[in-house]
């Protein structure tokens, strides 16, 4: 493609980057321009670069986390404990703390070095999408090969290779959002994130329920999972469409670059560290629910299989209608008043609120006036959580390893979460989880109200 004919082609932010002497833009359809050794691309795109809002990109980011965040729930949550219920019914309360933890050890190293070689991929597809594209497929390879697994060992094996592949997708697709959106849009940008993590993480629900019955049920959930895990890594980056960057100069690995691109931020960071501790207490508090819902309704609030299904339906619907409204409603609300820490402080604070409902009655009401508040106060945290990521992002050049670090919070949190819940209930039973859960969360949302950089 000459310069010409992307100048004819491009959108408004792409002719203004193109304007732009001697850069490349990684903006929302930077053009291919010819590489010149040493010169350093021009990251992001300016307010001014994207006077409208990107519809396009942000339907790419709904229906991304949309579908991975199906998959991985709907398993993780419901048939991966179902399935250790049939293989391993007398150890899967402690199986699932063990399953977490590798797959946590694994999806972090993968999350860091996905990001990193996304941030130095050149193609004439761009540095994210073959990695969302390729590793998305990984992932639904994986669900068929722990579909068809007999075995608890088997079961783990297979659940840290997804994990591994899973964090392949989650760390470019993320990082689009520093490279291709506006400052003055990433409020309602990240809403759009935050409405398809809603529909992923509690839809997961309505069709997991629906297959726990037995171990053939449970199988045939998972394969179809496995499908929608394949569509979206294909229908996410088609919908985005990201531009080739094959004329970026290709990064020189020496000691310097692989400093900057593979470990952590040392420079420029306070605010970054404040940010994913805050998020990594709130991903824990809130699976120290999520990690053991079905075994909450069948151990704590002995629910027969029929009243199993019912209540993770009831509760999955909840938070997905509360979830999604309440994303839409945050994310413009947040460009407008510019405000984008105290939205997420508040919220996570809202999820220990929600817990301690349990705490007072072994009932599924409890669970669903928790599913009320934490659906609120998750949908508005999701609406604008990556804009605050993003915000205090230590170097946009170094976007999808820094946000694959910063979104390591939910990785660790989701080890973490069901790792003190299985703790918690050996000893001290079920119903001691739920203050758990309080504390931590509102400890999360004391440590986001510390960042200074964003209001």
């Amino acid at each position: 493609m000459d310069r010409e004919t992307a100048a004819d082609s491009a959108s408004p932010a792409e002719a203004a980057i193109n304007k732009r002497p001697a850069d490349f833009g990684k903006g929302q359809g930077a053009a291919e321009r010819e590489a010149v050794p040493g010169n350093e691309p021009d990251y992001g795109v300016r307010d001014a670069d994207q006077p409208k809002l990107p519809v396009r990109l942000g339907l790419g980011l709904l229906v991304g986390p949309a579908c991975w965040m199906l998959a991985y729930v709907g398993v993780s949550a419901t048939l991966l404990p179902a399935k250790l219920d049939f293989f391993a019914p007398d150890q899967k309360v402690a199986l699932i703390p063990l399953f977490s933890t590798i797959a946590m050890v694994a999806a972090t190293i993968s999350n860091i070095i996905a990001g990193a070689l996304s941030d130095v991929t050149r193609t004439r597809f761009g540095s994210r999408s073959p990695w969302i594209v390729g590793a998305s497929f990984a992932c639904a390879l994986m669900f068929v090969w722990l579909a068809f697994s007999s075995t608890w060992p088997m079961l783990l094996v297979t659940w840290t290779l997804y994990n591994v592949a899973l964090n392949c997708v989650t760390a470019p697709m993320i990082a689009q959002l520093s490279d291709r959106i506006a400052p003055r849009w990433r409020g309602t940008v990240s809403s759009f994130w935050g409405i398809g993590m809603a529909i992923g993480n509690y839809g997961s629900g309505l069709i997991a329920a629906h297959f726990i019955a037995d171990n053939a049920a449970a199988t045939t959930g998972v394969l179809i999972f496995a499908v929608i895990a394949a569509v979206g890594g294909v229908v996410s980056p088609l919908i985005m469409h990201e531009p080739s960057n094959r004329g970026v100069a290709r990064t020189a690995f020496d000691r310097d670059a692989i400093k900057r691109y593979f470990m952590f931020p040392t420079r420029n960071c306070r605010d970054y560290y404040l940010a994913l501790a805050g998020k990594m207490l709130m991903v824990t508090g809130q699976y120290v629910i999520v990690g053991y819902q079905l075994y909450i309704f069948s151990d704590y609030m002995r629910l027969d299989d029929a009243g199993q299904t019912a209540a993770i339906s009831t509760m999955s619907l909840i938070l997905m209608i509360t979830g999604i409204v309440f994303c839409v409603i945050a994310g413009p609300l947040s460009d407008r008043f510019h405000r984008i820490k105290a939205p997420v402080a508040v919220t996570t604070i809202m999820l220990g609120v929600g817990a301690f409902f349990p705490f007072f009655a072994a009932q599924p009401w409890t669970m669903y006036a928790y599913a009320l508040i934490a659906g609120i106060g998750m949908g508005a945290y999701n609406a604008v959580d990556q804009a605050l990521n993003v915000a205090v992002l230590p170097d946009p050049k170094t976007a999808a390893k820094d946000l694959g670090i910063i979104n390591m919070a939910n990785t660790l949190g989701q080890v973490f979460g069901p790792a003190i819940a299985g703790l918690v209930i050996t000893t001290l039973g079920y119903r001691a989880m739920f203050p758990v859960e309080t504390v931590i969360c509102v400890i999360g949302g004391l440590l986001i109200l510390a960042v200074k950089r964003v209001r």
